[in-house]
């Protein structure tokens, strides 16, 4: 839709415009959404029980709001998307610092010039997408930055005293009037300066270095916070929480298809790689299992808390992996395979917080575990559980391949083609009817796939040994690997 063409206070008189607040606003622009089964927050998944229903809630009681979560919950994603919930277009008095009603303006500029002009007032149009304002809380924010202060060099161009209203340079608060203004990370502001939004929040006056000033401000407030005992950076303090009307939970996702739809949903694919490279499901809830295991790690800080961003960049990592491959072999196609998964190695490390004990294995060590530990939670999903027949000490259809590894290993490349790869497999007694008998009516990549699958099963269950090298992957003999791992200096040995 265009902008309005209405250009003055008596124009926009005659259309019938109504002042509605920022809250009356959104709550019927919701309640329509709501009418008509619109989706409110197109793109934002496993909400819609829990955290969404919060958010109609407190807009349609007309509250502000404090999003609390962990990192990489779409905090900050559903603020912003609280713009779709604006009027397309809102009228303003025209050169207003502080978007001032031309029906009820606020602030003295506005205040004069309708005074003085009356119907023949400018009136401009401010797009929703342009009423949405945001601030990182960090500790070098300062008092003047949100609200304002008194600047000399306007007073010395107005020729005005420092008593003069005038003076004032406004802060990004005043700024956001009649618009959403969101505090990321509210913790991180200095207790001094999280006193500052008292008024503004429950009054809507503010103060300026001794102005006070009852500026009818309109403006919804979200604010975006880690919980509270995540690290000692900061807290909310309670004034300001009790002045806060609705704090709504988010977490993380509940089920693992869940977190394969926003994985797949929000990772950067392009369509080269998509037509080169096939991601076997088996994989794709691998990458999830990964993030799953870390939550629950204890190596991994959980109030710190593992961002779903970490299962994005993992997922990328892997396409980019098997595309490497197959550019490097001249292969059109191929398939994602267990070997690639090391390839997440990087987007894991950089994306969990550890804690004491797991600083002290290192990084890449728990990501290989995690990854470990996402295999043999999956393996008996698919093949018979390697415990049970342990502890019923009954012949196992694993026997004759963890007898051959008595005396032979395998060695997987991370760039072999599907055929050196296929070749490796194959020499494996019993592998591949192991397969066949447990995953009837696949496809030979699929094969292939569960082939290589169930060595590493097997090497998570301590049935025969796992050495990962800068450049392949090696299976043979348990005691062998043990001997090997204590002249390997790097630990890379499972």
């Amino acid at each position: 839709m265009n902008q309005p063409n209405i250009n003055t206070l008596g124009e926009l008189k005659k259309s019938g415009y109504k002042s509605k607040s920022i809250k009356e606003e959104l709550r019927a622009n919701l309640i329509e959404k709501m009418t008509k089964e619109e989706d409110i927050f197109p793109g934002i998944l496993g909400y819609e029980e829990t955290v969404i229903p919060d958010i109609q809630r407190a807009i349609l009681s007309g509250h502000s709001m404090n999003l609390l979560g962990l990192r990489g919950q779409a905090k900050t994603r559903m603020a912003r998307g609280l713009t779709r919930l604006l009027d397309e277009w809102m009228p303003i008095v025209k050169g207003s610092e502080l978007n001032d009603d031309p029906l009820q303006p606020v602030s003295r500029f506005a205040k004069d010039l309708v005074q003085e002009h009356g119907d023949l007032t400018p009136i401009a149009w401010v797009h929703r997408d342009d009423r949405y304002i945001e601030k990182l809380a960090t500790p070098d924010v300062t008092v003047a930055d949100l609200i304002g202060d008194v600047d000399p060099i306007k007073a010395a161009n107005l020729k005005l005293s420092y008593s003069d209203e005038r003076v004032i340079h406004f802060g990004l608060v005043p700024r956001s009037n009649r618009c959403i203004f969101v505090i990321n990370e509210l913790p991180d502001l200095q207790p001094r300066i999280q006193v500052a939004l008292f008024n503004i929040l429950q009054e809507g006056d503010i103060q300026i270095r001794g102005f006070q000033l009852r500026l009818n401000l309109d403006i919804q407030f979200v604010f975006t916070a880690n919980p509270e005992d995540y690290t000692n950076r900061g807290s909310i303090i309670t004034p300001l929480k009790d002045r806060i009307q609705s704090q709504i939970l988010t977490h993380y996702p509940k089920t693992i298809e869940l977190s394969q739809s926003i994985t797949l949903q929000e990772a950067k694919v392009n369509d080269d790689q998509r037509k080169r490279v096939a991601v076997p499901a088996l994989i794709s809830e691998l990458i999830e299992l990964v993030a799953f295991e870390a939550r629950e790690s204890e190596y991994v800080d959980q109030k710190s808390g593992v961002s779903a961003r970490l299962t994005i960049s993992a997922y990328e990592n892997l396409v980019a992996a098997a595309e490497r491959r197959a550019i490097i072999n001249k292969e059109k196609q191929t398939w994602a395979t267990i070997g690639d998964l090391m390839a997440i190695v990087p987007a894991v490390t950089g994306k969990v917080e550890l804690v004491y004990e797991g600083e002290q294995e290192g990084p890449q060590f728990v990501a290989l575990r995690l990854l470990g530990q996402a295999i043999r939670k999956k393996f008996p999903q698919i093949f018979p559980n390697p415990d049970t027949y342990k502890r019923k000490k009954a012949e196992s259809p694993y026997d004759p391949i963890i007898q051959w590894f008595g005396g032979n290993q395998v060695e997987l490349h991370r760039d072999s083609t599907t055929k050196d790869r296929a070749t490796e497999l194959y020499a494996v007694p019993t592998l591949h009817d192991l397969v066949v008998k447990y995953c009837p009516g696949t496809s030979e990549n699929e094969r292939l796939l569960m082939m290589e699958f169930v060595l590493h099963g097997l090497a998570e269950y301590s049935l025969i040994g796992k050495a990962v090298m800068d450049s392949s992957i090696e299976f043979s003999d348990v005691m062998n690997q043990l001997f090997s791992a204590d002249n390997d200096e790097d630990g890379r040995y499972s």
